[in-house]
């Protein structure tokens, strides 16, 4: 008896050295001393995407510059979960970055903004619109929702792709089974031209087109070639419907970095912008030829046609989001430039 209880004991006097040292070593990772403080960086984005491009950029230059003290790992493709479980976990602080964009819309009502068909002319316009509208107003309402926004990235110019006829008019798309991203005001847009639309996750689009669960989605082009929508659609008709920005967004476990270490990954997130962009453009001029290339047809679409069949999504958001009517014309003031 002697014999097993000191072979208890000295099993449990192990145990509780490695669980000590674990949590030693866990509070020296999470101050910054003794170990390199691991950071998590999600995205719904497939490899080869603009997402995936541009969070990996973020993430070789931040751990370059910050060797030694912080490793940024990427997890695309929706690994760590969709667009609003990943906003969740960064309220909890169990991840650390994350890639929102449509979905802000149905977190703050004022990001429904850039829900509005045709608004940002191009990426000149956005970067005006980001400098006096997003981060003097849209930033602080993101904030006392428990998220930071550290840069303002891209998802881009939005097309629509489908199984049944090219899109040319509003009409087109009548009856049509289209998947849009969670947001209220891009099923109320797809409503207007006479779709049929519903919200889902990007990670189950390939398998709702491939079974006919949908017959339609509407993306930016580098997200549709990325997702190998071009396997499963034959049309692509570039309405260029909306530009959606993309936020590199924070939350709980921000305020637990270093000063230094905080400075440091936020001037380099927004110092990646003129790389996203320039990927961006590039990406839709490649994949554009890509996707002729694999099969798919591809027309122009009638763009003010659709424009005038949304008339009713611009008065309906400035008629009921505060200040909508204000921020509306202040975006389309800063256009022609």
């Amino acid at each position: 008896m002697r014999s097993r209880r000191g072979a208890l004991n000295v099993g449990r006097g192990i145990e509780f050295t490695l669980l000590t040292a674990f949590l030693v070593a866990g509070c020296a990772g999470e101050s910054g001393e003794g170990r390199v403080i691991e950071l998590s960086f999600g995205h719904v984005g497939a490899p080869g995407s603009l997402f995936a491009a541009s969070a990996e950029e973020f993430a070789r230059r931040a751990n370059a510059e910050l060797a030694g003290r912080v490793q940024v790992n990427v997890f695309g493709s929706s690994q760590l979960g969709g667009d609003e479980v990943m906003l969740q976990k960064l309220k909890l602080g169990t991840l650390d970055f994350a890639l929102p964009s449509t979905i802000m819309s149905s977190t703050v009502d004022a990001f429904g903004l850039f829900e509005m068909p045709y608004l940002v002319q191009d990426r000149a316009h956005m970067r005006r619109i980001e400098e006096e509208i997003v981060w003097p107003v849209l930033v602080p309402m993101a904030e006392e929702r428990g998220y930071t926004i550290l840069a303002v990235w891209e998802n881009g110019f939005r097309h629509v792709t489908n199984n049944t006829r090219p899109v040319v008019v509003p009409s087109d798309l009548s009856g049509i089974k289209l998947r849009t991203p969670r947001g209220i005001w891009r099923v109320k847009l797809f409503q207007a031209f006479g779709a049929n639309p519903s919200p889902m996750p990007l990670s189950e689009v390939f398998v709702a087109l491939q079974t006919g669960v949908m017959d339609g989605q509407e993306n930016p082009l580098a997200q549709i070639y990325a997702s190998k929508f071009q396997e499963v659609q034959t049309y692509l008709s570039l309405t260029g419907h909306v530009y959606t920005p993309a936020y590199v967004t924070v939350g709980a476990s921000w305020d637990r970095l270093p000063e230094d270490v905080r400075a440091t990954l936020r001037r380099i997130a927004a110092e990646s912008q003129s790389f996203v962009h320039e990927t961006a453009a590039r990406m839709d001029a490649d994949f554009l030829v890509e996707l002729r290339d694999a099969g798919v047809e591809v027309n122009e679409a009638d763009r003010g046609a659709f424009l005038r069949a949304s008339s009713g999504i611009f008065e309906e958001f400035g008629n009921t989001v505060d200040g909508g009517e204000a921020l509306l014309a202040q975006a389309l003031g800063l256009g022609g430039r």
